[in-house]
């Protein structure tokens, strides 16, 4: 077990890169399965929930290699098992993605129903019927998906909900069925669009991919393909924010500007000086404290729900009140309690918080709820006074790679410690 011990009061001023990004690379993973040639993925973060998805291919019997750079080879070839055993999903509820790629390639898998942060239902029933209509006969019980189909058919999917890990199934799964799908109210992010980039590059059909509406020409066989994946915009506006919230200036390089419209608006509402080239940001905020926002999170292109539980940070020590709604989980304000234990002033009123910003925060013991509540405890405790203790760290592991060493690198006094 460890925990990570941050000194507040440091003004954050330097220049980092920018991972490669999980939301991207963990489908991707899982569709290499569908080709019947080795795929190389780059640009491959050090992740925990990488090296789970990773453990899980190689026990459905793929062949992995990873070289030094943290390339990721892949032998689908090998591959004799269909099935996704529950003491490996439990711990990541993007394992359901390895549903779509098993059925259509193999015409069988049985998969545990998923696990992961506790920040919503997520319920599975979109896979589910999606593949119904593609042909596939499943069954859940005993607490897994039982799917069969001797070849999926292609179909039309209107989704009832905009559903990124529901899109990205239905399209690899439609890659090798018998017609053409089409996949309606799809969801758009960059995420998406790079998955399948990927999969042209393996030799499938699809175009539409970053509207509403994506439509998938199935092919009876795809290969493998050498593919770099995009850079995280997440862990791109979490530094951001960093240096925001501090009154700094971080410039991060390897990121992809163009992906993260709704974030640096409201990052330049919050005062800060934004200035972007093709592949870097630079956030300076010239020591000014940060003003305090609104912000509703919605699907892709709106605001990202991964970015709400920073901002909440960013609002706690702000100039006014602020205002955030959360429209896509439940129950996705968990971090507040812990921030209130540092002094922060917020109000909860449903899926509303809101933020009344104070001149300062007072260190704590925290714990880490999920991934991003994770990530918004680091934040705060930048400008806390005093050492604060996060607890739980492996949650913030499933998705920043070396934070720790990140932010010492833009002048941070933070270390991670083990605890027995």
């Amino acid at each position: 077990m460890a925990k990570i011990l941050i000194n507040g009061g440091q003004t954050l001023d330097g220049e980092i890169w920018i991972s490669g990004a999980k939301n991207a690379v963990l489908p991707i993973l899982f569709a290499s399965i569908l080709g019947t040639k080795i795929s190389r993925i780059s640009n491959v973060p050090h992740l925990q929930d990488v090296t789970t998805s990773v453990e899980l291919m190689a026990q459905m019997g793929a062949g992995i290699s990873i070289d030094e750079r943290l390339r990721i080879e892949i032998n689908p070839s090998l591959l004799n098992r269909h099935e996704a055993p529950y003491d490996l999903v439990k711990t990541m509820r993007a394992s359901i993605l390895v549903l779509g790629p098993l059925l259509a390639r193999h015409g069988r898998a049985t998969v545990s129903l998923p696990g992961g942060c506790a920040i919503g239902s997520r319920p599975v029933n979109l896979h589910i019927h999606g593949l119904e209509l593609m042909g596939a006969d499943i069954q859940v019980k005993n607490g897994n998906i039982e799917a069969t189909a001797k070849r999926l058919k292609g179909a039309r999917i209107l989704m009832d909900l905009v559903s990124v890990t529901g899109t990205e199934n239905l399209m690899m799964a439609a890659t090798l069925a018998a017609g053409t799908t089409v996949i309606e109210n799809a969801a758009r992010e960059p995420e998406i669009e790079d998955l399948a980039n990927y999969l042209i590059a393996m030799g499938a059909k699809i175009s539409g991919a970053g509207t509403h509406t994506i439509i998938i020409e199935g092919v009876d066989e795809l290969g493998g393909a050498d593919y770099e994946v995009l850079p995280d915009r997440i862990e791109a506006g979490t530094y951001l924010v960093a240096g925001a919230i501090t009154g700094g200036r971080v410039k991060i390089t390897r990121a992809r500007p163009n992906t993260m419209d709704a974030i640096l608006d409201k990052l330049a509402e919050a005062g800060a000086k934004i200035t972007c080239g093709d592949d870097w940001i630079e956030l300076d905020m010239q020591g000014r404290r940060p003003k305090a926002v609104n912000l509703t999170t919605a699907p892709y292109p709106a605001f990202p729900t991964d970015m709400q539980a920073q901002f909440t940070a960013l609002n706690c020590i702000a100039e006014g009140t602020g205002v955030i709604t959360e429209t896509v989980f439940e129950n996705r304000f968990m971090h507040v309690q812990e921030l209130q234990r540092l002094g922060a002033d917020i109000q909860l009123e449903g899926n509303t918080a809101i933020i009344r910003g104070v001149e300062k925060l007072t260190a704590a013991p925290l714990m880490a709820t999920d991934l991003r509540a994770s990530a918004c405890l680091v934040l705060a405790a930048l400008v806390a006074k005093g050492e604060t203790s996060v607890d739980r760290v492996y949650h913030i592991d499933r998705g920043y790679e070396i934070i720790e060493e990140k932010l010492s690198q833009l002048g941070a006094k933070i270390k991670r410690i083990q605890i027995a």
